[in-house]
């Protein structure tokens, strides 16, 4: 994607102490202007910390941020470039919709006409027209979203942060949601950085995401590498959809769709073990075989649900085996 390094996105050798405990460890990384930035990761792992630091919501203990040239460590947020959409919205209770989305232009000093206008057109484009005069608590949770959304994009960042913007949604509609913030992020041609717990969220909206563990970075990638080449344990495990196997003195992801069963050895299997089926979770349109030896658990993703036959049943001994093209090495 073409770079405007004046308004790229720049982390470096940030740290966070909350008194002993180090909660983001000296990090470094940049976000290219207009790319769809996720930080994935478990709870605790700095994720926030890190997005609050850029926000200006909390103080740097050591290192830089940038956008483009400007240093934005001792800037209060208002003069960052930056606008964040939190997790619970903070909408403001006693405003109506079309003051809550106008409100930072209130403090700028905007008059009722030119504030109410601009709102107006970012109402039309989360497609919230009609509910301008209504309150936060007349609004459903994916109603309450676009408004905070709105009311984030009316000061025009050059970085737009969302702090798990999805995760009070219900599992239809934040699909739903997530859909429309990547078709509006294409849009806008604003930088987003999207904190998320969720790697089906990361994957599905990231072009690059930074994977999180215990305030480092464990990997930067595009989602495609991510899931297709994990570099450790910990990605591969937490990205999802991989075994872990033990291959020579090392270990090897392998992906749930490539584990392949199999009622007898054959010949020509030479990779592989054997295994019981200890669950069998039927999906939908799919379904997942899990089976355990004395070493460990596999996991096979099965697309044609009717490969499982009466004789796939829990406690029945297999054999799980796997083409080795299709084992990728983790480097720790």
């Amino acid at each position: 994607m073409f770079s405007d390094s004046q308004n790229d996105l720049e982390i470096i050798a940030v740290r966070k102490t909350y008194g002993d405990f180090e909660a983001v460890k000296g990090i470094s990384f940049k976000v290219i202007k207009g790319e769809y930035c996720c930080l994935l990761g478990p709870s605790g792992c700095g994720k926030t910390s890190l997005l609050r630091m850029i926000a200006g919501h909390e103080e740097i203990t050591d290192g830089d941020i940038f956008i483009g040239s400007k240093r934005l460590n001792s800037l209060t947020p208002a003069e960052r470039g930056t606008s964040m959409m939190f997790q619970n919205y903070a909408l403001f209770p006693h405003l109506s919709v079309i003051d809550n989305i106008s409100f930072s232009l209130k403090i700028k000093g905007e008059s009722s006409q030119k504030r109410y206008k601009e709102a107006m057109n970012f109402l039309e484009m989360v497609q919230m027209s009609g509910f301008e005069n209504r309150y936060p608590d007349q609004l459903s949770g994916g109603q309450k979203q676009r408004v905070a959304l709105a009311r984030a994009l009316i000061s025009k960042p050059k970085v737009l942060l969302l702090d798990e913007p999805l995760s009070a949604l219900d599992p239809a509609l934040r699909v739903r949601m997530r859909t429309e913030l990547k078709l509006m992020q294409r849009e806008l041609k604003i930088t987003f950085v999207h904190v998320t717990h969720s790697q089906e969220e990361a994957l599905a909206l990231a072009t690059t995401a930074v994977v999180m563990n215990n305030g480092v970075i464990e990997q930067i990638d595009s989602p495609l590498n991510l899931f297709n080449k994990p570099k450790s344990k910990f990605v591969a495990e937490f990205v999802g959809s991989h075994n872990i196997i033990k291959s020579g003195t090392g270990f090897s992801s392998l992906r749930m769709d490539k584990t392949k069963v199999s009622d007898n050895l054959s010949k020509n299997i030479k990779t592989g073990v054997r295994a019981k089926i200890a669950d069998i979770e039927f999906l939908g349109d799919s379904a997942r075989i899990i089976m355990k030896n004395k070493d460990q658990t596999i996991i096979a993703s099965v697309d044609d649900v009717s490969f499982i036959k009466k004789e796939y049943t829990v406690g029945k001994e297999v054999f799980c085996h796997w083409d080795t093209k299709d084992l990728h090495e983790l480097e720790y």
